[in-house]
This record gives C-alpha cells, sequence and structure tokens, in this order.
C-alpha cells in the first residue's frame, strides 16, 4: 500500500506539472496564431495598380492628397470631363484592392460618369496602391483618409461634392460623410453596417478557425496591433449625422462576403430619405459587373439629383 501512494504522489509530481505545461504552450500557441492572423489581416499585400484613365480614353492628372491626419501621403488621380463639371465624385475602393479596384472595375465606371460632366477623383487608401502607410484598418483611420481627400477637392474646386464607395470604402464613405457636412450625398455599394459585430461574425469564414478562442483573441488583438478602436468604424451609428442628406445603398441578395442584410439596416434608419436597390445573382461588389447600364443609370440619376441640389 505504502508503495502504491508513493507512485501516485511520484506520478502527480510529474503529470501535475506536465499538464499546466501543455496548457500554458496550448494557450501560447493560440495567441501566437490570433498574433498571425491579425497581422495578415492588417498587411495586405498591396494590388497592383494595372491601368489608368488613359486607357480608357480619359486624360488626367496625378495627384497627391494628405490625410487628415496630417502625416500620410495618398496617390490618386483627378479626371476632369471636357467641360464645366457638375459635381466631384470621390471614388473610395475597398479592403485589400486600390483605386482601379478591377472587380467593379472603377474605371469604366468613372468614364460613365466623365461622359456625363462628373470630375472624379481616384485614390489609394493608407497602406495600399502607392500610398503610404502599412496598415490597413479597415475603415478606422481609412475614415481621416477619405476626409483629406476631401478637403483637397474643397480646396480646389467650386462644384459640389459626392461620394462613392464599394464594400469598406462604402462604409468609410458613410463614416466620412457624417463629419463633412460639404458631403452632398453617398453611394454605398456593398456596406457592413458595424464593423466589430461583422469580424466577430466572420472571422471564423475567413480564418477557417474556431470561433472559441480565436474570434475573441483575434479581435482583441488587432486593436493592439494597429492602435485603433473597431467602434469607430460603425456606419449604423453615423447615419443619422448623415441625414436628410441621401444615400443609395446598391447589395446584391447573393453577396457571399457581405449579407444584403447588412445595407438594409442601414436603409431602414431613414427610409424616407435614403434609398435602397438590391440585385441578385451577384457576387461581393459585383451589381456593376453584372447590371452595368442600369447601375450606371441609377448612380447618375441619383447624382444628377444631388447636383440640382435636390435630394
Amino acid at each position: 500500500m505504502e508503495l502504491d501512494r508513493k507512485r501516485r504522489l511520484a506520478v502527480g509530481r510529474i503529470w501535475i506539472p506536465l499538464s499546466i505545461a501543455i496548457v500554458l504552450l496550448g494557450a501560447l500557441a493560440c495567441i501566437g496564431l490570433s498574433v498571425y492572423v491579425g497581422w495578415q489581416l492588417t498587411h495586405k499585400p498591396r494590388a497592383p495598380i494595372t491601368a489608368t484613365p488613359q486607357d480608357y480614353g480619359m486624360a488626367y492628372e496625378r495627384a497627391t492628397f494628405a490625410s487628415k491626419d496630417g502625416k500620410t501621403a495618398l496617390k490618386g488621380w483627378i479626371i476632369p470631363p471636357k467641360g464645366a463639371a457638375k459635381m466631384t465624385v470621390i471614388f473610395a475602393h475597398g479592403y485589400g484592392n486600390n483605386r482601379v479596384q478591377e472587380n467593379v472595375p472603377f474605371l469604366p465606371l468613372a468614364k460613365r460618369l466623365v461622359d456625363e460632366g462628373y470630375r472624379v477623383v481616384l485614390f489609394d487608401f493608407r497602406a495600399s496602391g502607392e500610398s503610404e502607410g502599412d496598415m490597413i484598418t479597415i475603415g478606422v483611420k481609412e475614415k481621416d483618409d477619405l476626409l483629406g481627400v476631401i478637403d483637397y477637392v474643397k480646396e480646389h474646386y467650386r462644384e459640389p461634392i459626392a461620394l462613392y464607395g464599394v464594400s469598406m470604402g462604402a462604409a468609410t464613405a458613410i463614416l466620412a460623410a457624417a463629419e463633412d457636412h460639404d458631403v452632398r450625398g453617398v453611394i454605398a455599394d456593398s456596406p457592413f453596417s458595424d464593423l466589430e459585430s461583422y469580424l466577430r461574425a466572420n472571422m471564423p469564414v475567413w480564418t477557417h478557425l474556431p470561433n472559441v478562442p480565436f474570434t475573441y483573441l483575434i479581435l482583441a488583438i488587432i486593436p493592439a496591433l494597429a492602435d485603433l478602436d473597431l467602434g469607430v468604424s460603425s456606419p449604423i451609428h453615423a447615419v443619422d449625422r448623415v441625414a436628410p442628406r441621401p444615400i443609395l445603398f446598391i447589395h446584391s441578395k447573393d453577396d457571399h462576403s457581405i449579407p444584403y442584410s447588412e445595407s438594409v439596416k442601414l436603409y431602414e434608419t431613414h427610409p424616407d430619405v435614403f434609398q435602397l436597390w438590391l440585385t441578385e445573382r451577384a457576387d461581393h461588389v459585383k451589381s456593376f459587373s453584372l447590371y452595368g447600364e442600369e447601375y450606371a443609370k441609377r448612380m447618375l440619376a441619383f447624382l444628377d439629383a444631388l447636383a440640382k441640389g435636390s435630394s
């Protein structure tokens, strides 16, 4: 009996520390993997600039804009119409993309607007394309980038300003319009309504990692890595400061990246002044590719109303 007791004690002395070590190593592995994933999400490889407005028969000038943060230089293009501009429309690209936004694509759509008398501004958000910065913040600091471009436009041109954004850029356009009341209206294609809740719901889909513990760890680590508050990127909390200025929401019911219910939530906050166009069969930000002519007509009708000073 005494021998058995001693053996159990000896086994306990080995297994208890070993179990603690295994738990600690597992926790460290989870944290390490979460740091890696958080780093990857905020440090996407830069998509190359693959075309210019000249490829679509448009004259343009290169421009450098200063982000509202006062320290980030943003590269872009200004495409003027042939005559006097009705309005300047600033395009805002999506996560991991640049001013060309090939999956929409931006340049053919810009040509439609320029041919109708609109000035178009295309630029790269921070850490994208040719702009400065080394970290994508999914709308939090990109809002300052867009506000900086708006300031440049107000300084150089007299005509009214509208914003057009897709995905992250759509959410960012709403955030910027809420802060700058010189923006006359917004066209938002496939935005999320709240970044933190969207990431919480979709992180397992993006990372293929179990929701527990990885989603919670990653959402704790990303703000620390990027020095940001995810709650800032919340269009649902900004739309009240955009209204009664109009927003045209465009979203496909078959969007597999951001559910169309996100745009519905935003639209329903002010259905009296907001507009909603739901398409079908198009994946994320692919409505223009599938419904090109109708997309351009709806966009131009919205902008024409803004340019005339109506909503």
